[in-house]
């Protein structure tokens, strides 16, 4: 299988939330494929937090294109000149006002949706997490911060009571490095 080749590229809008660009492209077919959207974001973070007492930090707060309130992990995206790692630390020192000691474990970076945009999600794990700091919340935020217990998670996402899909498949990943963790304890 072979790329694309783009012969040539046009924005139709630039923000500092994302961008839409339009790409010709010509296929290894020899078509061509006059226009193709492409929309361009800063990559993404997020973690599951879990604290001393077992429990996930979350955040419920209201989507607008999902016209409906969400219970979601810590997120958000990359600031410039700063490492995954710092960027959700910030990320989730602002939204809750947690923290720990212990260095983020890297889950994994996955292409959000690779069909149209290009920006990826990087996740992470963050154990014995505390509160010490207040909310430093962006201008449109607002977010409660809802602890729950990790063995409740999974009830809650066969209810559809957390349906946001970045939040379900980190939990995922976190019980999987849970499980493996423990089970090589006793090998």
């Amino acid at each position: 299988m072979k790329k694309w080749k783009i012969i040539r590229s046009e924005y139709l809008y630039k923000t500092p939330f994302g961008n839409l660009r339009k790409d010709c492209c010509k296929l290894p077919s020899g078509g061509i494929l006059d226009t193709y959207y492409v929309n361009e974001y800063t990559d993404w973070v997020n973690a599951v937090v879990i604290t001393k007492e077992n429990q996930i930090v979350l955040v419920e707060q209201y989507r607008h294109p999902g016209q409906d309130i969400y219970l979601e992990i810590p997120a958000g995206k990359i600031e410039v000149n700063e490492s995954y790692e710092e960027g959700i630390l910030r990320e989730v020192r602002e939204e809750t006002g947690f923290t720990s000691k212990t260095k983020p474990i890297l889950l994994g970076e996955f292409m959000v949706n690779p069909a149209t945009q290009d920006n990826k999600v990087v996740s992470y794990l963050i154990l014995d997490a505390y509160q010490v700091f207040d909310q430093e919340l962006d201008v449109g935020e607002d977010v409660m911060v809802k602890l729950i217990n990790f063995d409740q998670i999974e009830g809650m996402i066969k209810q559809q009571k957390i349906t946001q899909l970045f939040t379900v498949s980190a939990y995922y990943m976190v019980k999987d490095y849970l499980h493996n963790k423990i089970s090589k304890s006793y090998l």
